[in-house]
Formats: structure tokens, sequence, C-alpha cells
């Protein structure tokens, strides 16, 4: 295992932590030895993670509740940072489900929000830091859904491939800086949301969130993207190489008229 404390430094930022996948990020980094700040909205959330992985794990963690909808607050406490931060997790998402004629306005400005403006603006503030001691890693959570256009999902799958194409370009730029960029472009994961809006049976090529964290840091600095899960990594292949446009979206729209 690579010694990440060296290799980025010894601090990582983990927005969306308080259960799931990125509750899963935070073990994960928690393993390598690294401290941690966890910033979600639930409070009482992090402060139980925050526990279990101090214990176990003897690392130091900071808790922050924070809208990561709202960039000016997420900017005023990065900026304010004193450590040595090596890494961060962007695994927050906004995904309401539904038919865009049926998507608030509303809704719509908070997917730009969460998935696209802070992501992109986050990076923007951390790898400045990066930039000036060499060396970082950046990842950024992505999904299947972002290859093509996703029926009942559109605006958040837009929203991913905005990601997705924004850690490709970073990926090269940033790595003569000895700056590591990562899009990580799962399928379906054993999330409590996923599981709350899943109401057909579970996909094909469904993951836990422990095994989607480990593989997806294992993969960092080895591609600009990665896909966990051999059947996803088919699906990608099939769905973007081999199968039309046209017949990509069908699928999507049948895998996805369930959700609700």
């Amino acid at each position: 295992m690579i010694d990440f404390s060296t290799k980025y430094g010894t601090w990582a930022i983990v927005a969306g932590a308080s259960e799931g996948l990125g509750a899963a990020f935070a073990e994960e980094l928690a393993k390598r030895r690294l401290n941690l700040i966890l910033i979600a909205r639930r409070l009482e959330k992090l402060e139980v993670l925050s526990n279990k992985l101090i214990n176990k794990y003897q690392i130091e963690i900071k808790c922050h509740s924070m809208d990561l909808a709202d960039f000016p607050q997420v900017k005023l406490f990065v900026s304010q940072l004193d450590v040595d931060l090596g890494l961060l997790v962007y695994n927050a998402a906004y995904a309401p489900i539904g038919y865009f004629e049926d998507i608030p306005e509303h809704d719509l400005d908070q997917i730009v929000n969460v998935n696209i403006k802070t992501p992109l603006l986050l990076t923007k503030l951390v790898s400045a830091k990066m930039i000036e001691k060499g060396k970082g890693g950046i990842v950024l959570m992505s999904s299947l859904a972002g290859s093509h256009g996703s029926p009942k999902i559109a605006t958040y799958a837009a929203s991913k491939a905005f990601n997705i194409i924004l850690a490709e370009g970073l990926w090269k730029e940033l790595k003569r800086h000895g700056i590591d960029v990562l899009a990580s472009c799962a399928g379906a994961i054993t999330t409590p949301g996923y599981k709350n809006a899943q109401n057909a049976k579970e996909a094909p090529g469904t993951l836990d969130a422990a095994t989607v964290a480990e593989k997806t840091i294992s993969a960092l600095g080895k591609s600009p993207t990665t896909v966990p899960g051999t059947i996803n990594k088919m699906a990608r292949f099939f769905m973007g190489r081999l199968f039309s446009r046209k017949f990509a979206i069908s699928i999507m729209d049948k895998n996805t008229q369930n959700l609700s």
C-alpha cells in the first residue's frame, strides 16, 4: 500500500461524508493513516463516524456541518484551514428523480450548485495550495450515468458528465505539478440513498460502498478515470463503444423508469 501521507500530505477532505459512500471513503483514507476533515450537513452523523474512526485508527478528525450548495461558506472554511492538505474527495451529490418537466427550478439550481459549481471551485481552491507544495490528489465522484443521456435523472447525469470531463482535463494539466486527479464512474451502490430511490430489484453490477471506495482510492494516480467493478466496466464499454447513442439511451430509460 502506498504511503499516502508521504505521497500526498497528512490530511484529507471528504465532502459529503455523513453516510454511505462518503463514510466509506473516510474509512478507506483512515486505513491509510490520513487525518480527516469531514464535511456534510448532518453534524451528528459526522460525529458518530468520527468517533468510530478515531477509536479504530488513532487519527485526528475535524467535523464541520456545511451546506455544499453554498460555495462562499465552503470557500471561507477551506481558506482558513492550516493543515498539510493532501487529498480532496468530493462525494456530495444532489439527485432529484423525475422527468425534467416535473423537476422544480430550485432543484435544478441545487444540482448545479452541489454537483458542478462547488466541486469545480473547490478543486480550484485546493489545487492552488497543492501546486505550491508540488503534490496532492483530487477525486471527483461521478457516475456511469454521466456517460450518456439518462431519462428521469437527466440533469444529474449531465452534471456527472461535467465532472468526468473536468477530471480528465485536469489529470493532464495538474500532473506536471505532482497532483493526481481522478473521476470515479460508479454504477449502482448499496447506499441509503440508492435503497430509498430504487423500487426495482438490485441492478446488475451493484457494489457495496466500501468496495467502491477501496477501488477508487487504489486507482488514484493510475489513470484519469476509473470504473469500479468488472460488470460496470463491461457496461461502460458496451454502452459507450459498441451500442449507438440512441440504443444506449433507450437502455438507460428502461433501467431508470422504476426510480422514484
